[in-house]
């Protein structure tokens, strides 16, 4: 039977639901979904046989995404064995994915986690659209993954997952009355008196106090450059010293992000996301254009939740500055995680034995790189 809602039902669908769009047909796909896909909110996407190195991005606008290829492409090649993406270029790849969406039905995208941490810059396309990472209700027709590693080449492959799309009934965010209350019955957040005016408000822990950070006095990481191929599919395969340098604590906890270098830091706060909501980083003021914060901004149900093993996790914060070296301070707002109902429980939460890699995390490089 076709999935139908009522007229007044807000929210972010489950897993739940999200197979039932696959069954309905309203998600379509080349090969049948791996076992592991479908997420407590999201689905992963995952690429194509090819892959095509464009001059520039872009934004389809009131045009196909193949005729803006077939007009700016440099040359294509296959990922069936996998191929390398180079730094400072810029891939479109057809998703196995494609959408037949209801007329009540919108979807959002985001880089997935470990694709965040490893710089490497990704977002949705679809036909006729005229932003990144957002498709309309009722839309019908293929994806596109935009790809452009910034720091580490990247070894990619067919079936390669790299972004991951929510769907969405209505619009369900949590205003600061709701989240007030939320906050009081489940604790989302681990500091007295934080600010819930339009989220939660996270900001950046430069103490050199972060348990588990690997070792004390550690505030982050700083990726360098002209490093060997990363291949995003190989976990726990790559040594820390090879593709990082770690960030000392400064007696006067501040940070100064040099132009075109990429970061990883942690946020002061632990959060955790009850089942039943979903959250997303969002940023703080985009008016503040110095440095861009957390590509990867989706959190499922159970993030840090004491029922998934969670007991609170700090959120990552992949910072790039911009064309200036720019300040940070211990205690900074970089960011606000703003929450949205889900349209019913999932059958899992985050971190309950399906393969999570960042519940209860600290300071945590992404998944390629030995502990």
């Amino acid at each position: 039977m076709p999935l139908t809602f009522a007229k007044d039902a807000k929210g972010i669908l489950p897993d739940t639901m999200i197979e039932q769009l696959a069954a309905d047909g309203a998600i379509r796909r080349e090969k049948e979904f791996a076992s592991d896909q479908i997420q407590p909110a999201s689905l992963d996407l995952r690429l194509g046989a090819v892959a095509y190195r464009v001059r520039a991005s872009f934004l389809p606008g009131t045009a196909k995404v193949s005729r803006r290829i077939e007009e700016l492409t440099l040359h294509q090649f296959s990922l069936k064995e996998g191929a390398v993406l180079e730094t400072g270029c810029v891939y479109i790849v057809p998703l196995l994915e494609s959408l037949a969406l209801p007329a009540d039905i919108a979807a959002a995208a985001n880089p997935k986690s470990s694709t965040g941490r490893l710089d490497v810059f990704t977002r949705v396309i679809a036909d006729e659209m005229r932003g990144f990472d957002r498709i309309e209700a009722g839309y019908t027709g293929p994806l596109y993954a935009e790809i452009s590693p910034r720091t580490f080449p990247v070894l990619v492959r067919e079936g390669t997952r790299l972004s991951q799309i929510r769907f969405r009934h209505g619009r369900a965010q949590l205003d600061a009355t709701a989240l007030r209350a939320l906050h009081d019955e489940e604790r989302l957040v681990d500091c007295e008196g934080a600010d819930l005016s339009d989220g939660i408000a996270v900001s950046v822990d430069l103490s050199g106090t972060i348990a588990g950070a690997g070792r004390p006095g550690i505030v982050g990481y700083r990726a360098k450059r002209h490093t060997a191929v990363i291949d995003v599919e190989r976990r726990n395969g790559y040594d820390v010293a090879d593709f990082w340098e770690p960030i000392n604590a400064r007696p006067d906890q501040r940070l100064i992000l040099d132009p075109d270098e990429f970061y990883i830091l942690a946020s002061k706060e632990a959060v955790q996301v009850p089942p039943g909501y979903a959250a997303e980083m969002v940023p703080f003021d985009p008016l503040v254009g110095e440095f861009r914060v957390h590509y990867a901004g989706f959190f499922d149900p159970g993030f840090g939740y004491a029922g998934a093993g969670g007991k609170g996790s700090r959120a990552v914060l992949e910072v790039r500055s911009r064309e200036v070296p720019f300040i940070l301070e211990h205690g900074q707002i970089v960011g606000r995680l703003v929450y949205e109902k889900m349209l019913g429980m999932p059958k899992t939460l985050y971190g309950q034995g399906i393969g999570s890699n960042y519940q209860a995390q600290s300071l945590k490089l992404s998944k390629h790189f030995k502990v």
